[in-house]
């Protein structure tokens, strides 16, 4: 007899649907249960759990001949995410389970020896496909069942055990559909352990560059000695940043749940990423990568902030993988059996110290390194990496009388104010253009459109291109960068205090 049953796989970020065919041969003279479609070695592993879970929820698992087909069989199969779907397969085949309750459902979920059902990674892209594809109901793990509701449009339903399921099935204990509360975001707090701007003594200069850099998604790199506060200052950022719009938050979610992140008591993210790697970060990593390839960290920054503390100190090769990222917003992982896309839109912070004793230009300590040895630390960060950061600071050391100071600085919340203010302004100019999220997202074309100077503003951005050699991408960021601070301005226009603030972001070692 034939049963099929309808699971879900997982590739990058898009479910693919899964049939998966049970044929049991009853007059098989010798016991056999063979998994056929391109399975690895835990899906192979199935056939084992599926059979001690049968057994020990109370139902009968004949010793005769069983086939699982996984279609399309060309396809490779990963992970455990498919039990449940060969489970109930295996019982209907077997009369345990009605045939006609299969149709129109998706089933996921691993399962334990004792019948359990545990929970499986990229849940909400599979219930995504099942949405997509017209399936009424998805049977999910308990466990995973607030996050599979994160899509609307879909029944889902939270098994725990298998002996519950076919319970479920026969109607004799019909387990409720999960109601997921209402999506809302609308005034969070923001977590406790993000410092307040406020608390940060001095360093206006670099304040007023990350607000700039956050209104506009401009990537930032601060230079200064050790102790400065430039960690503390990029630890603050999340609290000047926009909140998560919706949209936003199921879309970093997404990536989450395929790369196993989330929390069953907290579904949803709600709050930007942040992500800190340490300098001993792999290139697979940061960027992703792998046998099955998962998410590095600039994808699990997306829409968020990507820190790199002491930049100097990576792996070289591991800098230079990030300059397409960087550039196309995403990052493109190439294996033999296929290619996978992440999104990878983040705003990328960078710090280290000016030389390897970090002392170089300091106004009270003096440096003990040679000019060489300053050469070689500095070369660290090759041109195009540098050429594709907006924001360029030196980050000096707080006076004494600032530092002793009562007197509070301006709290968060007034500057992230003015951020989102400057956001609005961007999305309303964007709308007609969905690729472009910020400023910092704009090409050639938008840049032309929407970076309208005044003449004297002109004048003024003409003698610094000339006088400082920009090349084309530095007009392109000088211009984008002004249109940023005009939108915190308020101002339609780009103006000469625009132009002026802009320039004076760009690499010193990159002047004249």
């Amino acid at each position: 007899m034939l049963a099929i049953a309808h699971a879900c796989a997982v590739f990058g970020l898009e479910g693919s649907l899964i049939e998966v065919q049970v044929d049991f041969n009853p007059r098989a003279g010798i016991p056999s249960f063979a998994v056929v479609g391109l399975p690895d070695a835990a899906v192979k592993e199935s056939r084992e759990r599926v059979r001690a879970a049968i057994k020990n929820s109370g139902l009968t698992f004949a010793n005769k001949g069983y086939i699982v087909n996984l279609s399309p069989a060309d396809m490779p199969k990963h992970g455990p995410a498919y039990d449940l779907a060969m489970a109930v397969g295996v019982l209907a085949a077997t009369d345990q389970v009605p045939l006609g309750v299969l149709d129109g459902a998706l089933f996921i979920g691993e399962l334990s020896l004792d019948g359990r059902v545990r929970h499986v990674k990229g849940v909400m892209p599979m219930a995504y496909t099942a949405c997509q594809e017209g399936y009424h109901t998805l049977y999910v793990p308990a466990e995973d069942a607030p996050q599979a509701a994160l899509v609307p449009g879909i029944n889902i339903i939270p098994v725990e055990t298998l002996a519950q399921l076919v319970e479920h099935l026969y109607g004799l204990n019909p387990i409720l559909p999960y109601e997921a509360p209402p999506l809302t975001l609308d005034d969070l707090p923001l977590p406790d352990d993000i410092v307040d701007f406020a608390d940060i003594k001095g360093q206006e200069h670099i304040k007023r560059a990350l607000e700039i850099a956050c209104a506009g998604n401009h990537n930032v790199r601060m230079v200064g000695s050790p102790g400065v506060g430039k960690s503390l200052l990029a630890r603050a950022l999340p609290g000047i940043l926009p909140p998560l719009t919706l949209d936003e938050a199921l879309e970093v979610t997404r990536i989450y749940s395929v790369a196993d992140m989330l929390h069953s008591d907290q579904p949803l993210l709600r709050f930007r990423p942040f992500q800190s790697p340490h300098h001993t970060i792999s290139q697979a990593g940061l960027v992703g990568g792998g046998t099955i390839p998962r998410p590095g960290l600039i994808s699990l920054s997306h829409r968020g902030v990507l820190f790199l503390d002491e930049i100097n100190e990576f792996h070289q090769s591991v800098l230079e993988v990030m300059r397409q990222p960087i550039e196309d917003k995403i990052v493109t992982i190439s294996r033999a059996k296929g290619t996978l896309t992440f999104p990878a839109n983040f705003l990328l912070v960078c710090a280290h110290n000016p030389c390897p004793c970090g002392y170089f230009g300091d106004s009270s300590r003096a440096c003990t390194c040679t000019p060489a040895m300053i050469q070689r630390y500095q070369s660290k960060l090759s041109g195009p990496l540098l050429d594709r950061i907006d924001i360029h600071v030196d980050v000096p050391r707080v006076d004494y009388d600032k530092l002793m100071s009562n007197t509070r600085a301006e709290a968060s919340v007034a500057i992230r104010q003015r951020v989102t203010t400057a956001r609005e302004r961007q999305q309303s100019r964007f709308k007609d253009f969905p690729a472009i999220y910020a400023n910092s997202d704009m090409g050639a074309g938008e840049v032309q459109q929407f970076c309208i100077l005044k003449p004297d503003a002109k004048q003024l951005l003409e003698l610094s291109v000339r006088k400082m050699q920009l090349s084309a991408r530095g007009y392109h960021r000088v211009l984008k960068l002004s249109r940023t601070i005009a939108d915190l301005a308020s101002s339609d226009l780009i103006e000469v205090p625009h132009v002026a603030e802009a320039i004076q972001y760009r690499p010193k070692q990159m002047l004249g």
